[in-house]
């Protein structure tokens, strides 16, 4: 860069010499990109300096910044506002909302259930709608852009409570104008989260039915299914089929095939993704570039045990024949320490259970001389749920087979995150590495795609596909959402067991035309906005 001091406050530069691919698909062009006032002011072939300050970046690939389509932000952008743990990996703009989880809305029961989300993040403010947590947020400065789907579990939670029962004509009628109110307001549509509290008590007719009476069909339907491994192919029929009642666009979550003994399946799943997407149902989906899940240690509980919420919960857990229960449904693997070999404990919440991050259920129940049940139910109870475990149940050639679906976009699944390793458990690495893992295993070095073709899953087509218009693209008019690395050296730094290393190759990252990260480093600018 020739003018170092200015790169905080520059209302107009130019980055020349950059291999740019601009987000479509195209071939990449050696150009100069303007930005003027927080959009690209021009693409140009021939650019001559006119004494604008200039960013060298030959060598590099300059591209959009990258669009995380499946975060969960919601909570802690409050409290990472800097969004260090995705800027440094190129991300500017995240998608939260996912997995029927959201901040909103918030209001009658759904009070009670999500309290432990603003006392956690340290957040003193309490808000109900879309609208007042925009407000919340827009008092201070955040890194990156923020858009965002509205949960069906908040919806249902808050109209219903957290009972299982079918809704009534006056629920559903309120769910639906509830979702209108918040897609009004800004979201850009509806998640569910199918194996959580309280979605897993709603059929797919409720789903249909909430959307339908909403009268709106612009919006698109994020689902993380009921079953992603036993049941998988029955929930892809059922999630589409939401598309081909309603009309709205379709959006599968962190699709996967879970458990070896489904594995044979992806075949199937992606035979089911065309014919519908050749009956004309926009169909999409996303995933993150690893072969491992992460999510909380209770969803190897069958939906029963969640109901009434978290309480209710942790006192079935202690009861004998709620225990007795579980050992009769979950027989299969009570006893099966390859099972539990593969879930490692990844955060917890006291002081004296942190020795357990990083290590497997199996391997503590070898230690303790405890049955692997018992052991996760203890450990629930200790913890007030508040166990995270990350579950090496996938398979890596089925994951490639889904990278490379025209369809498939990539998200972190994850939050914004500490980037300090102390006290910071051991989370996913995705948290930390996904888009230059993406970008350098399976683009460059396992040549699953182009890179023209890999940047688009990053850029474009999470913009179209979320209707995020002017960003995901590099052309005149756009938001100048950029990112500039090298093509050598792009690479994820995270491990299982070091999750908190960043990403190398990230050389500078723009969020609305302000330099939020120079040469690998946060520069401390938040430029981001509300979307």
């Amino acid at each position: 860069m020739t003018s170092e001091d200015t790169h905080k406050t520059m209302d107009s530069f130019v980055i020349k010499n950059a291999l740019v691919y601009d987000g479509t698909g195209a071939a990449p062009k050696r150009a100069a990109v303007g930005v003027k006032n927080g959009k690209v002011s021009f693409v140009s072939e021939s650019y001559v300096n006119n004494g604008i300050p200039v960013i060298d970046a030959d060598n590099m690939a300059l591209t959009p910044g990258f669009i995380d389509v499946h975060s969960h932000s919601d909570f802690s952008i409050f409290h990472y506002s800097d969004a260090k743990s995705k800027l440094l990996q190129g991300v500017t703009t995240e998608v939260n909302g996912n997995c029927g989880f959201s901040a909103s809305p918030i209001f009658n029961d759904a009070k009670t259930q999500m309290e432990k989300e603003f006392t956690s993040n340290g957040i003193e403010k309490r808000w109900e709608s879309k609208t007042q947590y925009d407000r919340a947020l827009s008092e201070f400065p955040i890194g990156l852009n923020i858009a965002t789907l509205t949960g069906h579990g908040n919806i249902r939670g808050s109209v219903m409570g957290y009972e299982n029962r079918k809704p009534t004509e006056d629920d559903l009628n309120q769910m639906a104008r509830v979702l209108k109110e918040q897609v009004n307001a800004g979201c850009c549509g509806m998640s569910t989260g199918l194996i959580y509290l309280p979605g897993a008590f709603s059929d797919n007719a409720e789903i249909i039915e909430i959307i339908k009476r909403s009268g709106l069909t612009d919006i698109i339907y994020a689902s993380h299914m009921r079953s992603e491994g036993d049941k998988l192919l029955e929930s892809i029929g059922e999630t589409l089929e939401v598309g081909r009642r309603t009309g709205v666009k379709v959006h599968i979550s962190h699709l996967k095939t879970s458990g070896r003994r489904n594995w044979h399946k992806i075949g199937a799943v992606i035979k089911a993704i065309k014919q519908a997407i050749s009956e004309g149902i926009r169909v999409t989906c996303d995933r993150y570039p690893y072969s491992a899940s992460q999510t909380s240690l209770d969803a190897v509980l069958p939906p029963w045990v969640y109901e009434g919420g978290d309480e209710a919960e942790l006192q079935r857990l202690k009861e004998g024949q709620h225990i007795r229960r579980l050992k009769e449904e979950l027989a299969h693997v009570v006893g099966d320490l390859t099972y539990w070999d593969s879930v490692m404990v990844s955060t917890v919440k006291s002081d004296k259970n942190k020795y357990m991050e990083g290590k497997t259920i199996g391997e503590l129940c070898r230690i303790k001389q405890v049955e692997p049940l018992d052991f996760t139910i203890s450990l629930l109870i200790e913890e007030q749920l508040k166990v995270d475990a990350i579950y090496f149940s996938l398979s890596e050639d089925n994951l490639q087979e889904i990278l490379k679906l025209p369809n498939c976009m990539v998200g972190s699944d994850s939050s914004l995150k500490s980037l300090d390793a102390i006290g910071g458990g051991k989370p996913h690495p995705r948290g930390f590495g996904s888009f230059p893992r993406y970008i350098r295993k399976y683009v460059l070095d396992e040549s699953l795609m182009t890179l023209e073709a890999g940047i688009r899953k990053m850029t474009a087509a999470p913009a179209e596909t979320f209707n995020l218009n002017g960003r995901g693209i590099i052309k005149e008019g756009a938001y100048a959402d950029l990112v500039v690395f090298s093509i050598a050296d792009i690479a994820d730094g995270a491990t299982y067991e070091a999750p908190h290393t960043p990403p190398r190759g990230i050389r500078h990252v723009f969020v609305n035309g302000q330099m939020a990260v120079k040469d690998g480093v946060f520069t401390g600018t938040k430029a981001g906005m509300i979307l």
